[in-house]
């Protein structure tokens, strides 16, 4: 998270500072301190059950949690389905009296076992958690009044606290209340140890063709409404038809891409500062100017490129999407790993948000600490307390330790120093983030490390490319005025029509096409049987998408359940059809074959707890049947089942013997089935809840 590497960034006693502050204000408020209270916008972004989630509070959390690389719409998405789950746990807390004491919270933040503040307070030489300290940092540093990076260490480790203490409580509650009486473990034995053999007749649907029955649209809306709950929306979603015009690089990009590359050759080849070579040529493959561990090397052509002399130049090769050319800086006999422990005397910072590095400290400064820090080790004071003292890296309460690390994991400089000089070297290093002290501690195994240089373009879309795709869609969208149309031109172009479907209005990613918010907004902005003007560019395709389906809250329409429906039906009036001819008469398991054209078969030891037919799979009815002793040497009746329709008659029930742990394996399950229920829980929440959801309007 974003707001901890800015904390970190900050140092200790800062962050003791902040953090004291915003468990104060916890306490003198009871809790009830909230972000929001700043921002004066009441913009509203949604509703839980009448409780407002307002934007500015939102967006700010997004930016928190969106952090370098992150995908926005991901992110919304996510908070916005941790905003509503929280809101509505709080309320069920309140509902049920379950409160946080500032006590509570403080056993939290200082318990070993439970406490966010180990990194901050863990003694690096005995691994302990320093209680007391912490205890001390917050006494001395209450009178901090940064009141934004409160609000931060409150959304890091305050609130995550309370709720974890909350979300225990509640869990306990139902967890205490779970039971599962003596009885019932008994009889979940008994069940599961019965074996039956039966024997039957059995009529599969399959034998009557799909093609002689039909379904009507009233059948499957008869069907749906007697199974409204499973088959009901609680929110709008559109379905599209879509076009795709591939804007995929050509055989004439790729051939560009390896001429470009082919022609920086030989300067390659003949410079003699590959560094100069790399500020005057932009690379895909920045040159890292250190020796890296064959085993650590990834690229492809690696063994090819491994052979080669030194200034020997191979390529161009294809790596995935990229014509690439090696050259073949150095060979040298390295450790595989290594282990050192360094002072960092920063100058530079990256920033969390954006990767860039931004200056701290000017280099005078850096230099004199840099002095003070080698005096005071040459003097004989204690590694680690002065890391402790003058570090800037965020492992300097482990005595700026890094263990055990592998060829390429540092910045070069860094890295050589720690591989190309034997254990208990001494010495200062510079970096692109500022000065570093380092002791190289040791050493491990030892195999060839190389040191490549690669110049690498990727193939890209050309002018022409892209514009040909373009052009083609805007061809077919001239053409089709409406859904007819679309598809004629379909079919005309010999273009694929393909289909997403459930598309919600606040999705960010459509089905078989990736992410595109743009393309949903636009989907919830139009009306079904139109069409996009204007191609829509999801990756390397252009989209000219149709809606096809507006689908309201409730019962969809018979045209999008009949997929669902009409197999359901269709079995049912084969049922009949079965029962109303072939089983309409019998009275015994002869009779009935005869009936029917089939045999008599068996089933021996057939399973209550595993009761899978050959022939038939699990089916319910036909297990519930063979386990009914009032048809012990009787013939049921027919009845219909998942796939077929058939007649039973019990030739035995008899029963295993139950081994001595078999009662607590079954009390076991049980009782996992209770949990799992009460995990599921929050989803009977959310369905419960009043959720209003506006965030299509601003994003």
């Amino acid at each position: 998270m974003s707001v901890i590497q800015r904390i970190r960034d900050k140092g200790a006693w800062f962050i003791f500072g902040i953090i004291a502050l915003a468990l104060l204000a916890f306490i003198l408020q009871d809790g009830s301190f909230r972000r929001g209270n700043f921002f004066s916008n009441t913009t509203v972004i949604g509703k839980v059950n009448g409780q407002k989630i307002e934007r500015a509070d939102f967006e700010e959390k997004v930016s928190m949690y969106g952090g370098r690389g992150a995908n926005r719409e991901q992110v919304i998405a996510q908070l916005w389905n941790n905003e509503v789950a929280g809101i509505i746990m709080e309320q069920q807390y309140k509902k049920l009296g379950l409160t946080v004491t500032p006590k509570e919270v403080s056993d939290i933040l200082f318990n070993p076992a439970t406490s966010p503040l180990k990194r901050e307070f863990t003694d690096p030489k005995t691994g302990m958690f320093m209680v007391d300290e912490a205890k001390a940092a917050f006494d001395r540093l209450k009178k901090s009044r940064n009141t934004q990076e409160m609000a931060q260490v409150e959304e890091a480790y305050i609130k995550p606290a309370i709720q974890q203490a909350l979300q225990a409580k509640y869990q306990a509650l139902l967890q205490q209340a779970m039971y599962v009486p003596k009885w019932l473990v008994n009889k979940t034995e008994e069940d599961n140890n019965l074996l039956s053999n039966v024997s039957y007749v059995y009529a599969p649907y399959s034998a009557i063709p799909d093609s002689s029955i039909k379904v009507s649209d009233d059948e499957i809306m008869a069907y749906a409404n007697k199974h409204k709950d499973e088959y009901k929306r609680d929110e709008e979603t559109r379905n599209i038809a879509f076009v795709t015009f591939n804007a995929d690089p050509s055989a004439a990009d790729s051939l560009a891409a390896f001429n470009a590359v082919l022609a920086k050759k030989a300067e390659l080849a003949s410079n003699t500062n590959i560094n100069t070579f790399f500020a005057q040529n932009t690379s895909d493959l920045p040159y890292y100017d250190g020796y890296i561990s064959k085993n650590q090397i990834h690229q492809k052509s690696i063994d090819s490129i491994a052979k080669l002399p030194v200034n020997g130049v191979f390529g161009p090769y294809l790596d995935g999407n990229e014509y690439v050319i090696a050259k073949l800086i150095a060979v040298k006999q390295l450790p595989d790993s290594a282990k050192v422990r360094h002072i960092l005397v920063a100058t530079h910072q990256q920033d969390p948000q954006t990767g860039v590095l931004q200056r701290v400290r000017d280099d005078s400064t850096a230099r004199k600490i840099m002095d003070t820090v080698e005096m005071q080790l040459k003097a004989g004071v204690p590694f680690d307390s002065v890391a402790m003292k003058y570090s800037d890296d965020g492992n300097k309460n482990a005595g700026g330790v890094y263990d055990y690390f592998t060829t390429g994991r540092m910045v070069p400089s860094f890295n050589d120093f720690s591989f190309l000089n034997p254990v208990g070297t001494k010495g200062v290093i510079s970096t692109e983030y500022g000065l570093h002290y380092v002791e190289v501690l040791g050493q491990k195994g030892s195999s060839p490390a190389y040191k490549i240089a690669y110049y690498a373009k990727p193939i890209t879309i050309s002018n022409e490319t892209d514009a040909a795709a373009v052009n083609a869609a805007a061809q077919f969208v001239s053409l089709s005025k409406n859904k007819k149309d679309f598809e004629a031109t379909a079919a005309k172009m010999n273009k694929t029509i393909a289909t997403a479907e459930d598309i919600k209005e606040n999705d960010y990613s459509i089905p078989n096409l990736g992410d595109s918010r743009q393309l949903v907004r636009w989907i919830y902005e139009h009306n079904v049987g139109d069409i996009d003007q204007e191609p829509v560019r999801i990756g390397n395709n252009y989209v000219v998408p149709l809606i096809t389906a507006d689908i309201k809250p409730g019962l969809p329409p018979a045209s999008i359940l009949r997929p669902m429906i009409e197999p359901i039906v269709r079995n049912e009036k084969k049922a009949k059809m079965l029962l109303d001819t072939k089983f309409k008469s019998g009275s015994d398991l002869n009779a009935y074959a005869s009936a029917t054209g089939t045999q008599v078969q068996k089933a021996d030891s057939i399973s209550f707890s595993a009761p899978f037919i050959t022939g038939i799979g699990n089916d319910a009815k036909f297990t519930g049947a063979s386990f009914n002793k009032a048809y012990l040497n009787k013939v049921t009746p027919p009845i219909a089942g998942t796939n077929g329709v058939f007649v039973i008659q019990i030739n035995a029930i008899s029963s295993k013997t139950a081994t001595p742990d078999e009662a607590q394996g079954v009390k076991q399950t049980l009782l996992q089935s209770l949990r799992m229920a009460i995990y599921r829980g929050m989803d009977a929440l959310r369905k419960t809840a009043v959720v209003k959801d506006y965030r299509s309007q601003f994003y």
